[in-house]
């Protein structure tokens, strides 16, 4: 029984910050590959459609980067606010006992 605000804060500020790093490096891996990141990255300057006509390949390539410009940014606004989020639930995670006291505290 002695021993168990040692465990509380033990899992509360070794194992669970461990564990939550460890779901948000799955969850950044999983939100890139869904938004194709490096997929536009690695393809920027082929066409948008892979067309190769004759005519069009110029046009095509120009296409192209004007679109995939736009989805990156959207998609690195998006990563960034999803990264803003997950620094914001870990800070509050680790901020939680001690407010929690602080408001036992002083109440």
């Amino acid at each position: 029984m002695l021993n168990l605000p040692i465990m509380f804060l033990r899992f509360w500020y070794f194992e669970a910050p461990r564990s939550l790093i460890s779901f948000f490096t799955s969850l950044n891996r999983v939100a890139l590959e869904l938004f194709s990141l490096p997929l536009l990255v690695k393809t920027f300057f082929r066409p948008w459609k892979n067309e190769y006509r004759k005519g069009l390949i110029g046009f095509s390539r120009g296409m192209g980067i004007f679109i995939k410009t736009f989805v990156i940014i959207a998609d690195l606004f998006v990563l960034g606010f999803l990264i803003l989020l997950e620094t914001i639930f870990f800070l509050t995670f680790l901020l939680w006992p001690a407010i929690t006291f602080a408001m036992l505290v002083w109440n």
